[in-house]
């Protein structure tokens, strides 16, 4: 295991499965904040680091029947390719089809070969390739180094000043590898897949479809079981198509497919051919425990006979995760989401309803979310048609609204009053001054590119200084305004996630 308990929580469920087929397990972690350090989770513990020497010193001393590297995160995916090739037994997906999703160009030509569409993309080594790629694709560009975890060193650029920044930082995160640039779709809405494949057939575990729009790394996005807002039509060639891609990788155990849908047209985003970190919320939120299958798959089992359930049953509730920010522990970080993970934890909500489920999740998160007061608004130009329709929700609730002037004047243009206010770095009295006063409940502010988040930066800081909720994309905001017509409507009932599988 290297860094997210997501993959201690895979590697404890991969160990008791073990156990039970009568193997014994050996774990190899170094982290010392797991349940898979626990003196009872497995026969034997090292507590070493990940590096081949040290996973090789192990390996000689226990002769294993087999390794699996694809449970713990991209730190030992890294490794699979060297302990194959020094005779180690890797036991499920294999390091040539870990290249395969892994490797860009290779994978680009496999969706040629299946016609599956996906973003325009290439591969740059240094600055001149990258401005190359740029001519030809078109910014936005999502700049990200390969196999990295957590999207380090990935961001959205929108020039050449952020192509150069970029590039710069996403070389030195994985200097030995090229540097992917995949056209950025915009407005998007992204999705993740967990599935699960013998390399005869693929079960698709679960669909889940990220709040955010896209762009937000997934271990950030609050996102949904099932889908609430996409077709049958549409969440049926998701499924078909993970089934294509994972057979074709010749996958054995569990794989992850991050989608983008725009205009009904459904793009790859990418394949990570391991555990991702969104198991444990889709074992959760569906009462299939997939890492537990995806070890009985890797030990020699056939999908057809582990009794799964149906993958489109209509379970009757939603299950919601909601990413917990550490932003009141960096005073003067900027809290706005991107393609690099920021999130510290994660807390799931579950309901009839929608609304009621990711209401739940904010006050999961402790989020007091004021039910009367102010209301912040101030948006990018991409945002301004969107939030009309939010801030007349706002109005029905009862909440006063104040915004920035561009804001203002697009609210007044669709006839819905609110109060103009300067911005921060305008003569008080300001935005600042109000937040300071505490005479704004939360607000609703959304940037675009870098250049607007200067002004931005310092008033989301300001906000988080003082305890103040926000939503930072458009998406987020519609969530938010749903969960609070939620709450209004009365008290939450209560589910235990223990009766979710009898209820099904």
């Amino acid at each position: 295991i290297g860094q997210g308990i997501e993959f201690d929580y895979c590697c404890c469920h991969a160990a008791y499965a073990l156990e039970a087929k009568g193997y014994e397990t050996v774990m190899v972690n170094c982290n010392p904040e797991t349940v898979s350090t626990d003196y009872d989770t497995s026969d034997r513990l090292y507590f070493e680091p990940l590096t081949f020497e040290d996973v090789m010193n192990i390996i000689e001393v226990e002769r294993p029947e087999g390794v699996i590297v694809t449970l713990g995160g991209q730190t030992p995916i890294n490794l699979a390719k060297r302990l194959k090739a020094a005779g180690v037994p890797i036991m499920g997906t294999q390091p040539e089809a870990i290249d395969l999703a892994e490797d860009r160009d290779r994978f680009a030509a496999l969706l040629d070969k299946l016609e599956i569409a996906y973003p325009p993309s290439s591969t740059a080594e240094t600055v001149a390739d990258a401005k190359a790629v740029a001519r030809r694709v078109g910014y936005p560009l999502l700049v990200r180094p390969s196999y990295v975890l957590g999207g380090r060193g990935m961001g959205i650029v929108y020039d050449d000043d952020d192509l150069v920044k970029y590039m710069g930082e996403a070389t030195k995160v994985s200097p030995d590898h090229p540097v992917y640039l995949d056209a950025f779709l915009e407005d998007a809405i992204e999705l993740d897949v967990d599935a699960l494949c013998d390399d005869e057939e693929c079960y698709v575990g679960a669909v889940l479809e990220h709040i955010e729009e896209c762009g937000i790394h997934s271990g950030d996005s609050a996102c949904c079981f099932p889908p609430f807002s996409l077709s049958d039509a549409i969440v049926a060639k998701i499924r078909e198509t993970t089934r294509k891609l994972a057979l074709s990788c010749h996958i054995r155990g569990l794989l992850n497919v991050q989608y983008a849908v725009r205009d009904e047209q459904v793009f790859v985003i990418e394949l990570n051919p391991r555990a991702s970190r969104t198991v444990p919320f889709s074992s959760k939120a569906t009462g299939v425990s997939l890492a537990k299958y995806a070890v009985r798959i890797m030990s020699g089992e056939k999908i057809r006979d582990l009794g799964l359930p149906s993958e489109d049953a209509d379970r009757g509730y939603y299950a919601v995760k909601e990413a917990v920010m550490p932003w009141s522990r960096f005073p003067g970080a900027d809290v706005t989401l991107g393609p690099e993970m920021k999130s510290t934890g994660e807390v799931m909500g579950l309901d009839v309803t929608f609304p009621k489920a990711y209401a739940k999740t904010r006050e999961a998160i402790d989020y007091d979310v004021p039910q009367s007061g102010t209301v912040f608004l101030s948006v990018c130009d991409r945002d301004k048609r969107s939030i009309a329709p939010v801030a007349l929700s706002l109005l029905h609730l009862g909440y006063d609204l104040v915004a920035t002037s561009g804001t203002a004047k697009t609210l007044k243009a669709a006839g819905i009053p609110c109060e103009v206010v300067r911005r921060i770095s305008e003569a008080s009295p300001n935005i600042g001054d109000m937040l300071a006063e505490g005479k704004i409940s939360f607000m609703v502010n959304t940037p675009h590119g870098h250049r607007s988040r200067g002004d931005g930066a310092v008033l989301r800081s300001e906000a988080v200084s003082r305890g103040i909720d926000m939503a930072t994309t458009m998406s987020g905001a519609v969530a938010l305004v749903q969960a609070i017509s939620a709450l209004r409507q009365g008290p939450l009932d209560v589910y235990a996630l223990q009766d979710l599988p009898q209820a099904r």
